[in-house]
C-alpha cells in the first residue's frame, strides 16, 4: 500500500501563487508516476499534471501549461505542484495520485493510490 498526504492549500487572491506538496510513504517503490488531478464543485475530477519518480518526466494540462510546474523531490518521496497566476476558475479540490503503471497517463483509471485531497480557493 501507499499513503499520500497532500498540504499547502488555501485561500489565495486571483494573480497569487501556491504550492501544493504531497507526500508519499509505504511501497513507493512500487510507483512509476505520480499526478496531480483537481475537482471543482459540481464538475468532473480533471487532469492537472503528472510526472515520473525516474528522469523527471512531466506532463501538464493544456489547461494549467505555463502557470503550473509539476516536480519531485525523490530523497522525500515528495511531489510539489506550483501554482502561479492563479484564476478564479483554478478553485478546486487538489488531489495527488501514484501510479504503478509504466506509461506516464493523464487518466484516472491509471492510479492506484489517492489521496485525500486540499481545497484551493481563488478569489477575485
Amino acid at each position: 500500500q501507499v499513503q499520500l498526504v497532500e498540504s499547502g492549500g488555501g485561500l489565495v487572491q486571483a494573480g497569487g501563487s501556491l504550492r501544493l506538496s504531497c507526500a508519499a510513504s509505504g511501497r513507493t517503490f512500487s510507483t512509476y508516476a505520480m499526478a496531480w488531478f483537481r475537482q471543482a464543485p459540481g464538475k468532473e475530477r480533471e487532469f492537472v499534471a503528472a510526472i515520473r519518480w525516474s528522469y523527471g518526466i512531466t506532463y501538464h494540462a493544456d489547461s494549467v501549461k505555463g502557470r503550473f510546474t509539476i516536480s519531485r523531490d525523490n530523497a522525500k518521496n515528495t511531489v510539489y505542484l506550483q501554482m502561479n497566476s492563479l484564476k478564479p476558475e483554478d478553485t478546486a479540490v487538489y488531489y495527488c495520485a501514484a501510479s504503478t503503471r509504466t506509461i506516464l497517463d493523464r487518466a484516472q483509471g491509471a492510479y492506484d493510490y489517492w489521496g485525500q485531497g486540499t481545497q484551493v480557493t481563488v478569489f477575485s
